[in-house]
């Protein structure tokens, strides 16, 4: 998969190419990154590509140019891709989004800075504006990276292990389970005993019992999205017990 990042911090961008995950998957040519600054399609003597919004106001604007001639610029180098602007404004992403895009060969990710980008870059030239919640950062780079780094791990052969992904937090519409390491006792603090069994049926029944109850006691929300099994009423109704007892 290919991802093409319209940014003015490219080197922020490329950051991402050095470490872990996508990293790795880039060195292995799983995926591909590519960045384009759109200070160099403008036509601006000091390669401006900001000024002051209509209407008056703090701040400044993107401009439409520089930035369409970017965006067009990446799109000639793909194919069945996807433009997407990072944007407080965009509708939030969820787990099945990141399914969605994964269809995708390509993306072109628009990361805006100042007080955003000339309305007219979205009217002609994105296709969906996406926002990772209901906070504002400085600039889109930080989201994109976001985006980038969630769609890698679904790559086939990105993950170490294949089964990683798949139990992920959102996977089935619950977050995940707590997780333990050696040593089995420290500071007081014990790994649950069923785990140091060897029952794998046990192991796992203990771990759905503790996404249903960590889902409940998190995001509650989740749960009225899902249509939960007989089976996972009663682990559910079994974890609400032990916690009031």
């Amino acid at each position: 998969m290919k991802f093409s990042v319209i940014t003015l911090f490219p080197e922020l961008v490329l950051n991402l190419s050095k470490y872990g995950v996508v990293g790795r998957a880039i060195e292995e040519k799983l995926a591909d990154l590519e960045v384009f600054n759109p200070r160099n399609y403008s036509d601006d003597p000091n390669r401006r590509i900001d000024d002051r919004p209509y209407g008056g106001g703090p701040g400044m604007v993107m401009q439409f140019e520089p930035l369409q001639k970017a965006i067009r610029h990446a799109k000639g180098q793909t194919t069945n891709t996807r433009v997407i602007y990072l944007s407080a404004q965009g509708k939030p992403i969820g787990h099945s989004d990141i399914g969605r895009l994964s269809s995708y060969d390509s993306l072109i990710l628009l990361a805006g800075r100042y007080e955003g980008v000339d309305e007219r870059v979205i009217e002609a030239e994105v296709d969906e504006e996406i926002s990772i919640g209901d906070i504002v950062v400085s600039g889109g780079e930080l989201p994109t990276m976001m985006l980038i780094d969630a769609l890698i791990r679904h790559i086939p052969g990105a993950l170490g292990h294949e089964e990683s992904a798949n139990q992920d937090s959102f996977v089935d519409g619950l977050l995940d389970c707590p997780h333990y390491t050696r040593p089995e006792s420290i500071q007081g603090l014990s790994v649950p005993k069923v785990l140091l069994g060897g029952d794998h049926q046990a192991i796992q029944k203990w771990r759905e019992k503790e996404s249903l109850g960590r889902t409940f006691q998190r995001r509650p929300e989740l749960l009225e999205k899902l249509n939960l099994s007989d089976e996972q009423k009663a682990l559910l109704e079994e974890y609400i017990q032990e916690q009031l007892d």
